[in-house]
């Protein structure tokens, strides 16, 4: 077991994904974590990851830059930068990019599930999370 590793920017490359980017900070393919997934994300204006869940982690989000429509369960907040939202297991959520650029998001994910260290069930095509948006 590894006491830590320095992660440079040039080292954790940016994955597109259908909202924006990713760049995995900590996962146990980047980092040898086990506990702790932890990744960047950009959401593209208009973009979001739509309503789903991970049945066995928590999860922080922590806005760094940009204003996102976060969802939590139903109550639905219009989160900016510094603002937070906690998320316990297997509750459903998503993060929506309202603002006119680009947002910037931490997602903080524990403990880490399988060699990803990410699980998630998408259900935004399921009511009622197709009809909240």
């Amino acid at each position: 077991m590894s006491s830590g590793r320095f992660l440079a920017r040039a080292e954790v490359s940016a994955e597109p994904v259908p909202f924006g980017t990713t760049r995995w900070l900590s996962r146990p393919a980047t980092s040898g974590a086990r506990a702790l997934a932890v990744v960047e994300v950009t959401l593209e204006p208009g973009q979001g990851h739509a309503f789903h869940l991970h049945p066995n982690q928590e999860e922080v989000i922590y806005v760094v830059a940009g204003e996102v429509e976060q969802w939590l369960e139903r109550e639905r907040r219009t989160l900016g930068a510094g603002d937070a939202v906690f998320i316990g297991k297997g509750v459903v959520h998503a993060s929506f990019n309202t603002g006119g650029g680009p947002a910037r998001l931490v997602a903080i994910l524990g403990p880490c599930v399988g060699e990803s260290g990410y699980e998630v069930v998408e259900v935004a095509h399921e009511a009622p999370w197709k009809d909240l948006r």
